[in-house]
């Protein structure tokens, strides 16, 4: 796949989750580590933009008026009655280690599951001319499935990088790579997903949106 058509889509790597002290570090935090996620999730993203792809950031952030006027249950629920996700706190930030750099882009409006609803995601992909979507972050059967579900729905090519991924247990990462994403498109590692990649280092800056 040609770089310069493929997004790295890089779903809720925030504090929350990826940093002691996160909210919802403790649930996820033994998959972190079994799965070796933060490290593969650096090396996709910095070795996919040497090689031209555009980098896609897709933070949760908790949206006060959605939540009080669909109030919202299960996950979400559950963020809105944790205090997680609140705009401006620590929690919300992007994780230092991958911090957007310039060319990359940072979406905007993701309160719910999928990176699409509610988000620009669609006017970031369709302006930099996209095709291919490269999803990883959490959780692997949530958050990712719901926007791989969207992007394959949307005619992108789905690839999931599983080991830049976590899910609450071994379990609930497995399921999703055996039965749901091989129907979506493909499951590579993160270096089975870098090999793939024609690099073009040369790639326009894309649009902001």
């Amino acid at each position: 796949m040609k770089a310069s058509e493929t997004a790295i889509v890089m779903i809720e790597f925030q504090n929350e989750f990826c940093k002691e002290g996160g909210r919802l570090y403790d649930v996820v935090k033994s998959e972190l580590a079994r799965q070796n996620t933060l490290a593969n999730a650096v090396k996709l993203q910095r070795e996919a933009r040497a090689k031209g792809c555009l980098i896609v950031m897709v933070p949760f952030v908790f949206d006060e008026e959605y939540a009080g006027f669909w109030k919202p249950e299960g996950i979400v629920g559950n963020a809105a009655s944790s205090g997680a996700f609140r705009p401006g706190a620590w929690g919300t930030e992007i994780i230092d280690e991958l911090k957007p750099a310039a060319g990359d882009v940072a979406v905007h409006g993701k309160a719910t599951l999928c990176g699409f609803n509610g988000t620009n995601l669609e006017m970031i992909l369709r302006g930099a001319g996209i095709r291919n979507c490269v999803l990883s972050g959490f959780l692997t059967n949530v958050c990712v499935e719901s926007t791989a579900r969207t992007a394959y729905d949307k005619g992108y090519r789905v690839i999931i990088a599983k080991d830049a991924c976590a899910a609450l247990s071994q379990e609930q990462q497995e399921y999703p790579e055996k039965c749901i994403f091989p129907l979506l498109g493909s499951v590579m590692t993160v270096s089975e997903a870098l090999a793939n990649m024609e690099a073009e280092p040369s790639r326009a800056k894309p649009k902001a949106a």
